[in-house]
Formats: C-alpha cells, structure tokens, sequence
C-alpha cells in the first residue's frame, strides 16, 4: 500500500480538507476520497513515507526481479495493469514500489508502460525503456523484459566482480594507515622520551623524519580529518563534473594493470547491451545511442557518437569503428561478421560471452598483480618503522658500552 496526501474540498461545509490516504495507486486514492463525499482537488504520492527517505536505492536485483516477475505475468496471459499490481504487491524495495504505483496509475490513464516508465529516469534507463517500447510494439513485451532482465543480471556480475577486485588493495592501504597512525602517536614519542634521558645523543634521520609527522599527528589530528574528509568530498564532486570524468575515464582506458580490465569490461557491456536491444527490435542508430550512455565512459561515448555519424553516412559500423584506440580489435571484426551474415545479434552476443570471460581473467590478473605489489609496500613501510624504532635503541647500547 502506498501512502497519499490530499488536498479535497466538502460539497456541503464548501471547507478544504488537508489528510492523507493509502492505496495501491493514484486512482484507487482518489475513489476512496470519492466515497468519503469529498472532491478531490489535489493528490500527490507521499515519497518520505513510500520510498524510504533519501537513502533509499532500487538496485540492479531489484529491477531484474522485478522484469523476471512482469515477462512470467505477461507470458501467463494476465493483463498489463494486472501484471503491474500483482508484481507490486510482492516488491519489497519502499522506492520500487512507490514508483511502480505511479506508473500504474498512468497506465491505467491510457499512458504507454514505457512512456510510463521514461518519468522514472533513475529507476529505469534509456536501455530498460527502449527494450519496453520495442517490446510493446513488436507485442514482445514479455520477451523483451526477459532479455532485459538476463542483461541487467549480467552487467550487474561484472561491475560487482570488478568492485570485488579494488577491494583488496583498499583493505591493505586502510590497515597501513592504521598501523603507520599508532606507531606515529604511541610508539615513537616513547623514543624521543628514551633520548632525552641521554643528552648529546644523534637521533637517526629517519626517526627524526617520523617524530616531526608524529608531533604534526599529534597535535593537528583534527585538521588532517576534516582535510581528508573536505578533500574526499570535492574530489567526489569534481569526479562527476565533466572534467574530472574526462579525467577519471581516461585513467581507466590508459592506466595500468588496470586499463586492459575496463577496456574489455566497455566491450562486453557495449556488446551484451547491443545484443539485447537489437533482438529487441530497436533500429540501429537507436541502439548505438543507447548503448554509448549504457558503456558509462565519456571517451567510448565519443567514439560511439563518431560512429553514429559514419553510419548515417553509409558506413558499415564494423568499419566505422575499425581503428578507434578506444575499441578493441576483436569487436569490429565480430560486428563484420554478423553484417555480412545479416547476424548482428548472434555475433554481438558471443562478442559479450566472450569479454565477460576475458573480464574474469583480467580480474584474476589484476589480483595477481596488486597483491605482491602491496606486500611489498607494507613491507617498506613497516622496515621503515621499525628502523625508526631500533635504530635509536642500537644506538644508545653502543654508546653505553
């Protein structure tokens, strides 16, 4: 049930009343004030009590639920709106569920399910809305949820596996600040403590290093938190702008060991969401604009846009993007294939088949990788500690004999 407030008036007093109804949809709200002998004025969806406040989040495996459940309705021979409210009742997502009640309503207005839908832009994509609008005019639709769902279950496995793998070197860095943070403030005050009872004795340089950061740590700790904290959030921020995505997007094509996992990550999304619009229907130029969006690199983006542009010019896309740095090779080579074949969609979807594998391997490199990279880096740091920490000590025994 979702949660509306109201704004009505009496017939008789002629009095507004300002309350609050709950209802499945927009419609079934507005009986239900009809039937209490109001008029309803003005109805809007109460998201603070619906969506779970600002926090709330519709996940990827809550949309591919949500498809699987709407494509087993549909096949089944129940009505679109039927569908819709049978599949809304078992959503356990706030937000999901606010948002398909309004949908509902549309439809139930006369509305499309993807015009319905395009209101939603960040529960569902322009992918998502696109493979709806094929669906429903080819009368597909439970097929192109079904696609859709094997899509978003697919994209959603690869992001988490390549999340999975920045993990580990995260943790490591995370411990050593922690670790580096203690010897700094609890350990090495105690050498400098060790010292002064021995007047005319050297520090070491190193120890000398650490003790200055350890008196910064010590005494301006709050500064470097609100510094970390002031910096994370205008790097986060700048990251979004254009900029700093051009900045970020091209580290992630051109940065190694890591460069070589995103690329082949961009080509099996490219090809596992081109597959699935073109089996959906949807033209070409259509699908290449979609899919430019749905690679979430500006610089692919662009290289997709160039492509676009040849092929309104009479290009084949296969040559159109035979060349582009931002492309790996085996992908236009794929796509010649299936244009020559007139088999766009089987050949786009072993392309995918065939990164998503190659994603997994990347991955397992990569791990290959980092891990004796930052052990040799917590070994570095910790030799460093530990020669600030000794080094004093083995001095002052030899001065003692």
């Amino acid at each position: 049930m979702l949660n509306y407030t109201y704004v009505a008036r009496n017939p008789i007093t002629r009095k507004k009343v300002n309350s609050d109804v709950q209802a499945d949809t927009e419609g079934a709200a507005i009986r239900l004030i009809q039937a209490e002998g109001l008029v309803p004025i003005e109805i809007n969806l109460n998201t603070k009590s619906t969506t779970g406040g600002r926090f709330s989040h519709v996940s990827a495996k809550d949309r591919v639920l949500f498809s699987r459940q709407l494509s087993t309705l549909i096949n089944a021979g129940l009505p679109l709106v039927q569908s819709l409210h049978n599949v809304n009742t078992q959503t356990e997502n706030k937000q999901l569920r606010a948002v398909t009640g309004k949908v509902i309503a549309d439809v139930e207005a006369g509305t499309t399910l993807s015009v319905s839908m395009s209101r939603h832009p960040k529960v569902f994509n322009n992918v998502y809305i696109s493979m709806v609008a094929a669906g429903e005019v080819s009368g597909t639709l439970d097929q192109s949820l079904l696609r859709l769902a094997d899509q978003q279950e697919k994209d959603a496995d690869i992001v988490q596996k390549v999340r999975g793998a920045m993990v580990y070197p995260i943790i490591v860095l995370f411990v050593m600040a922690i670790v580096m943070g203690f010897m700094l403030v609890k350990v090495l005050p105690q050498v400098q403590i060790l010292y002064d009872g021995f007047p005319g004795a050297e520090l070491p340089i190193v120890t000398k290093i650490l003790l200055w950061l350890s008196a910064i740590v010590s005494k301006f700790w709050w500064v470097l938190v609100i510094l970390i904290v002031i910096g994370s959030a205008v790097l986060g921020k700048w990251a979004n702008t254009g900029p700093g995505r051009e900045v970020f997007d091209k580290l992630k094509l051109r940065m190694p060991p890591i460069k070589r996992l995103f690329m082949k990550m961009y080509m099996a999304r490219f090809a596992r969401t081109g597959s699935t619009l073109v089996s959906s229907g949807v033209p070409l130029i259509q699908m290449l604009e979609i899919t430019g969006d749905a690679v979430n690199n500006v610089h692919v983006k662009r290289s997709i846009d160039k492509a676009i542009e040849q092929v309104k010019g009479g290009k084949s896309l296969a040559d159109s993007l035979e060349g582009d740095p931002n492309f790996l090779v085996l992908l236009p080579n794929m796509l010649r294939i299936g244009e020559q074949s007139g088999s766009i969609e089987q050949m786009l979807g072993k392309t995918a088949d065939y990164y998503e594998k190659e994603v997994d391997n990347e991955i397992a490199s990569v791990q290959a990788i980092i891990e004796p990279v930052m052990m040799v880096l917590l070994g570095v740091v910790a030799f460093v500690i530990v020669a600030a920490v000794l080094l004093p000590v083995y001095g002052l025994a030899g001065q003692s004999f």
